[in-house]
This record gives structure tokens, sequence and C-alpha cells, in this order.
């Protein structure tokens, strides 16, 4: 299985432009969008999914072009939103089995089966009788990606799936995708949240204001924030020069000041070490630079 994504752009009623030539291409397994809010993710989901036409471009699927085969391509996606929400009136395996109607399975024996399946999957099975609005916000977005897997997709989409979740949730929600990329699927995990990309995914894409600016492996970004990361302490007059220079990236208490972790130059007046960087200090360095010092080809 593969994406293709050419030269797509999308632009809005009012000349704002969303996606500017776009050039992707995604295979099997576990994929990071990144980007801060705004960046076009959501624009480029909803395109990818046949919600949405681009302005120009073309999205391939094993080379077929999603414009002309939507019915096809819309068979073979699992997609979960942003603002996924619930009837009001559904328990959850009745939500679930409207889901499968939806996706195609008209038997109920099959459907029966696949919703008990997908329950338990997402550990949700002894809550199958609960309203599905009545559900707690972790448990909704268990229930969002059972009903995108309900018909065995082999192409699953989400969009800033750990949104608003507590940490707990949050784990558990990227151990369930992490299970399912180790199948012949892609799942492309769109997201704001930098954790999410260095916990489940082998290859990542970071937009900014719809313009593609890395495509690789979240190790190589890291690598490029090698000797631009810092520990220091610091006294509080310190520091409120030091956050105008460079940006933080955390701040804990330390005797009389502060113990900070910053990126970029370090100013010549402060007394730091360096620290091995994670992806959230390559991505908050590379956002910073608008990539004047990176060499990512």
């Amino acid at each position: 299985m593969n994406i293709e994504i050419k030269d797509l752009s999308k632009t809005y009623s009012g000349g704002f432009k969303a996606l500017d030539r776009v050039d992707l291409s995604i295979s099997n397994g576990m994929f990071g969008l990144l980007g801060p809010n705004g960046a076009g993710k959501s624009t480029l989901m909803r395109i990818l999914v046949t919600l949405m036409e681009p302005t120009s471009g073309q999205v391939l699927v094993d080379g077929k072009d999603i414009s002309n085969y939507r019915r096809e391509i819309r068979k073979m996606v699992g997609y979960l939103p942003q603002d996924f929400r619930f009837f009001a009136k559904l328990r959850s395996w009745e939500f679930l089995d409207y889901a499968a109607r939806l996706a195609g399975i008209s038997s109920k024996k099959e459907r029966g089966k696949r919703v008990d399946e997908m329950l338990e999957s997402v550990g949700l099975f002894e809550f199958r009788n609960r309203m599905a609005n009545k559900l707690s916000g972790g448990m909704k977005r268990r229930l969002g990606i059972a009903q995108a897997l309900i018909a065995n997709p082999s192409i699953i989409i989400v969009d800033e799936p750990t949104t608003g979740l507590d940490p707990e949730e949050r784990i558990r929600f990227r151990n369930l995708l992490s299970v399912l990329g180790r199948s012949e699927t892609i799942i492309i995990l769109s997201t704001h949240i930098v954790g999410d990309i260095s916990s489940t995914c082998n290859q990542m894409a970071l937009l900014n204001e719809g313009t593609l600016i890395y495509h690789g492996t979240p190790d190589h970004l890291v690598k490029q924030a090698e000797g631009y990361v810092w520990r220091a302490e610091v006294s509080q007059l310190s520091y409120e020069t030091l956050k105008t220079e460079v940006p933080i990236i955390s701040t804990i208490p330390s005797g009389g000041g502060w113990e900070v972790q910053f990126v970029g130059e370090k100013p010549p007046e402060i007394e730091a070490v360096k620290v091995d960087p994670n992806l959230e200090h390559a991505y908050v360095h590379f956002m910073d630079n608008k990539l004047e010092h990176w060499n990512l080809k």
C-alpha cells in the first residue's frame, strides 16, 4: 500500500492557501504529520479521505487517483476526525453496529462479531451498553478509533487523536495505534503534540503554513538539533533576559532561581551544559529558526 501526494494545493475562498504544492510519499506503518495549529494538517486529512477536493495536484493510492476512484478509496479508509461526534441515543455497541452498516457490512451476524471484537480491542467491552455520549473523553476517542477500524481498512487516518486526554489515556491511545501500525496498514497520525509522533512513528512530515518543510525520520530531525540544546541554572533576572533571546523548553525552581532547558545558540553570558536533544527540542529549534540553520537533505 502506498500513497503518493503530488504538487497538492488547496486555496479557500478569500484567497487563503491552506496547502501549497505539497509532495509526499507514505507507505505501510505509522506516519506522523506534525505542525502547529493552522499548518494545513486537517485540510490534508480531509482531502485524503475524499471529503474535500484539492485546488490542484494529485493524490494516488496504489496508483489510483482519488478524484477518479472516490467510492473505491473510501472503502479502504478508516477515519477519526478531530471533531468526532456520537449520536446521543445510541449505546456504544449500537453506534459501532451503525458504523459497520455504513461501511457495508450487511450481515447482522458478521456485524455483531466485528462490534464485539472492536470493543474488546479498545478496552470498552464492559461498557458496551453505556450511552456513547456518556463515555469519558478517553473512552470516546477509543470508541472513535473502533469505528474507524470496523471494516478492516487498509488506510487509517486519525486527526489530533489525543487532544484533551489525560496522560494515562494519551499513552493508552498511542499504544493502541502502535499495535495497529505493525500490520500491513498505513496509519497517518496528524497532531500538534510532539510526544504523539516520537512515541509511535518511524516516518514523519512537518507542515508549516501549508508548506511541507520536513519529510524523514524523527531521528534525523533530532540530529539536526545536536549542539543546540542547553541546561543552565539562572537567577530570576537572568531568566527574564534569557527568555527574550531563546526558546525555553522547561523551567524548574532551583534555589533562588531556575533550572532551565533552552534551544538555540548559547548566550555568551550564560553558563550552560549541552543536553542530548529529543524530538520536542528539535521541533522547537526548527520552527524558531525557520530553516535558516538546517540541512534537511
